[in-house]
């Protein structure tokens, strides 16, 4: 499987730079889930992220849509 490099923009993962699985057609998810960990100083969420689209460089975004309890963004 090949990935491909985002970089997260908003919310608590803004300017987080991570590889995800690419499309046949070379794009990052749609959508995607960062979850914080149970063992995080504040209670675990999940972080929806929505696929915006490349910049001038060719560099792939992906915007901060909401913040919900675990498992409610599945």
């Amino acid at each position: 499987m090949s990935e491909v490099t985002v970089r997260f923009v908003g919310g608590p993962a803004n300017d987080l730079v991570r590889a995800l699985p690419a499309g046949p057609d070379g794009t990052p998810p749609r959508l995607w889930v960062l979850r914080r960990p149970e063992a995080a100083p504040t209670p675990a969420a999940d972080h929806l992220y929505a696929r915006h689209r490349p910049d001038g460089a060719g560099e792939w975004t992906m915007r901060y849509v909401r913040t919900d309890p675990v498992g409610v963004t599945e």
